[in-house]
């Protein structure tokens, strides 16, 4: 009986231990997959709005953007909530929930970054659409809540940080930039832009946000 119950339990903990490898085998193999998924991503090229940098300090910029169209919308409610629901509203618009002239949809390439600044009691999300693309070639957008603007050349001032994009991490990075924006003589003009350029899986370190404000010319 002794022998039994011995074996028995030389069974049982070796199906445990089986178990256990064939759990960390699997956990392995989706941790490699989504390593080789987010890898490929960031191989690919994403374009963002060309600039020309008329003063550099690290973190610093003074740049001169040429013009270029956004889609954009406009939401109320927290900076988090509205900058989760004006992603989910503009990124559906490129994924195809528009209409092309001859008919149809059409998806239009992703960008960088995203921005979010305050807009009359609430806030403004946009994506800037591929160079390639203009007013007359975009689709119109199905959701009457997003819409096309044709933006103009002009001058920002920027701060580059990584990390969480924190009310707190928003308000130092902004105020360091208004004042070396003041001590270079560059009268600002604009409110303050929120630019972020990583998806979701990028790790908090790596993470390239900005703060743009646009200055007079």
């Amino acid at each position: 009986m002794a022998d039994d119950l011995i074996l028995k339990k030389t069974v049982s903990l070796d199906r445990n231990v089986l178990v256990i490898k064939m759990s960390l085998t699997k956990l392995i193999r989706q941790m490699a997959a989504a390593t080789l998924t987010i890898a490929a991503s960031s191989v690919m090229a994403i374009e963002e709005p060309p600039y020309q940098t008329l003063l550099s300090e690290p973190p610093f910029e003074h740049r001169r953007y040429s013009g270029f169209v956004v889609a954009e919308t406009t939401l109320e409610g927290s900076f988090d909530a509205a900058s989760r629901t004006g992603f989910r509203r503009v990124a559906g618009y490129i994924f195809g929930d528009n209409t092309a002239q001859a008919g149809g949809s059409k998806k239009i390439a992703m960008t960088a970054p995203v921005t979010v600044e305050p807009k009359e009691g609430g806030w403004r999300l946009h994506f800037v659409m591929p160079s390639s693309e203009n007013l007359g070639s975009l689709p119109r957008p199905n959701n009457t809540e997003v819409n096309l603007r044709r933006v103009g050349e002009h001058d920002v001032v920027a701060i580059q940080f990584s990390g969480w994009t924190t009310e707190s991490a928003i308000e130092e990075a902004t105020g360091r930039l208004a004042s070396w924006a003041k001590t270079k003589q560059l009268r600002i003009v604009g409110a303050p832009q929120v630019a972020r350029y990583n998806d979701p899986f990028t790790l908090p370190w790596r993470r390239r946000n900005e703060i743009l404000i646009e200055v007079a010319r």
